[in-house]
């Protein structure tokens, strides 16, 4: 087998927002925006140099599915007929199984200066999931210091879909954890799960460690959830965004504006400097948080959750809205 030809792209307005990415999982390698001061910086983890993703990392960056999150016991049932998925997390499939969209080479094509559209076409039975599946992503930069992605898909058969990018943001460019951020989401409710991170069926209120609707230093709450969080919040489909993430030292804000109902918020608490990244900077526990909106975990298995369900007459299609700003 020919080695994969790894290429990177670039997309500049200088001094507002600059993003490089490659064709190899539509990985998003890193994301310049300026503090207060007007100094560019990453606020993105990852590699240095692109053949580094061909290693094992968790995820960094990367387009999400065929279906992004958990399918317990790998696998789902579509008129009767049940669908083997590629197990890769114990006995469940997690972020689209082994060799999901973020392991794939996609083609690369520029629309105009400030967007290009990539391009896959998952074949039937790609890591068990039914139908050929054509994905188009489109990233574009704007000089309101946004970053948009806009997902397409169309398949021959029914099949389920569910995707999002798996950046880990740190809007102080990793000169420090995520845990001096404040962040805020406006959901009142989220996905209860076991402790295999598998959804029960049940919305919880927002509560306590769990509850962001007014914002909150991480600092203040992580250390009341032990660990972290790993959870999709349900997004309040009446408010115009669905969360912001605020740095006050760099006065970096991030606002995510979103078509999905959900958003899956991960902080990094089980990076354990196993992976090198940028200028050698071992990302470490709590290095990053990843805020990615997306459909519920494990919907094809839970009715009362929207549908995830893709039939050939439809075309799916969502957008997610990246906006930075200083304040």
């Amino acid at each position: 087998m020919a080695p994969l030809k790894i290429e990177s792209f670039k997309l500049s307005l200088p001094g507002i927002i600059e993003l490089t990415f490659l064709n190899y999982g539509g990985i998003i390698q890193s994301l310049l925006v300026p503090d207060h001061k007007g100094e560019m910086g990453d606020v993105v983890l990852g590699l240095e140099q692109k053949e580094q993703y061909l290693c094992h990392h968790p995820y960094l960056g990367g387009i999400i599915g065929r279906f992004a999150n958990r399918i317990k016991k790998a696998s789902f049932v579509i008129d009767q007929n049940t669908y083997a998925l590629s197990r890769n997390e114990g006995k469940n499939c997690l972020h689209g199984g082994k060799e999901g969209l973020d392991k794939k080479i996609w083609d690369v094509e520029k629309i105009d200066g400030t967007s290009f559209k990539l391009s896959y076409t998952s074949r039937h039975l790609d890591q068990g999931f039914p139908g050929n599946l054509r994905i188009e992503v489109i990233y574009k930069i704007t000089i309101k210091r946004e970053l948009i992605i806009v997902y397409k898909a169309k398949t021959d058969e029914k099949t389920f879909v569910n995707f999002t990018n798996h950046s880990y943001f740190n809007l102080a460019m990793n000169s420090e954890s995520i845990l001096n951020h404040k962040l805020q989401i406006k959901a009142d409710q989220y996905v209860e799960v076991d402790r295999a991170l598998i959804p029960t069926g049940e919305l919880n209120e927002c509560k306590g460690p769990y509850d962001f609707r007014f914002g909150r230093i991480l600092r203040e709450v992580i250390p009341d959830i032990l660990e972290g969080i790993d959870l999709t919040y349900v997004l309040d489909i009446k408010k115009d965004w669905a969360a912001q993430l605020y740095h006050p030292q760099s006065g970096r804000e991030l606002t995510i504006f979103t078509t999905e109902p959900g958003l899956q918020v991960y902080t990094g608490h089980l990076l354990n400097a196993s992976v090198v990244g940028k200028e050698g900077k071992r990302y470490e526990k709590y290095q990053g948080i990843c805020l990615e909106p997306q459909h519920f975990p494990d919907a094809p298995h839970h009715a009362n959750f929207p549908t995830t369900l893709l039939v050939p007459e439809k075309t799916f299609q969502s957008q997610t809205i990246y906006r930075f700003r200083t304040c």
